[in-house]
């Protein structure tokens, strides 16, 4: 059973949302929050799969909501799913940086917002290439020297190969079928890499190859 907490300020969009997750077999909304700072506690409460949060919002932001829930080893299990109304922004990215594992447009249809909950519940990032691209191109100017290159001086050459196809787009199946390794084996390349540069999940993991410079983004 995916566990969700909805977070939005506005009753109409988290009754929407609840009315789509609730018919769901396989998914639980265990709780709802109108802003950050509720639903901060609500998340420390019930540790859902997936934690929906509304990008603006009064009292605490989804940002600081997001980068409050990643600083806490006790919700590492907890996957941030960001809800804007805009599409790509400033803010968005901020958010992926602040270790979000995606971000959602709230005019989704129905069907895709279902499929980005269990996609996000796995563990992957909901991050098209293209998507990506654009985001890395409009804020990253250059790369941040946050310490980021020492650790990845830390990565084996195959986990830094793993990182870059993680940071292109590729599912651990195509990653390797690239590297001619089993899936197990591309996964372990990918969590060990994720360890070491203490990334919460591949969204972060795909922000840090770009801001690092490990992966040039180019013009989609």
């Amino acid at each position: 059973m995916i566990r969700v907490l909805l977070v939005d300020d506005q009753p109409l969009i988290r009754s929407g949302f609840r009315a789509l997750l609730d018919v769901e077999d396989d998914i639980e909304v265990v709780a709802e929050a109108a802003d950050g700072g509720e639903g901060l506690a609500l998340v420390r409460k019930h540790l859902p799969d997936i934690a929906l949060i509304d990008i603006q919002m009064p009292v605490v932001d989804g940002i600081e909501t997001t980068r409050r829930i990643a600083a806490d080893p006790a919700l590492a299990a907890v996957h941030v799913v960001i809800l804007t109304n805009y599409g790509l922004d400033e803010h968005v990215f901020n958010a992926l940086r602040a270790g979000a594992a995606g971000f959602l447009v709230k005019d989704i249809q129905p069907e895709d917002f279902l499929h980005a909950v269990r996609v996000a519940a796995r563990g992957d990032a909901l991050l098209a290439p293209s998507i990506t691209r654009k985001l890395i191109n409009r804020y990253v100017s250059q790369p941040l020297k946050t310490g980021t290159d020492t650790a990845l001086e830390q990565l084996t050459n195959r986990e830094r190969e793993a990182v870059a196809l993680v940071a292109k787009g590729l599912s651990n199946n195509q990653i390797a079928d690239n590297m001619v390794i089993s899936p197990t084996t591309a996964k372990t390349h990918i969590n060990r890499a994720m360890t070491k540069l203490q990334a919460r999940d591949r969204a972060q993991l795909v922000v840090l190859a770009y801001e690092s410079g490990l992966v040039a983004p180019r013009n989609s």
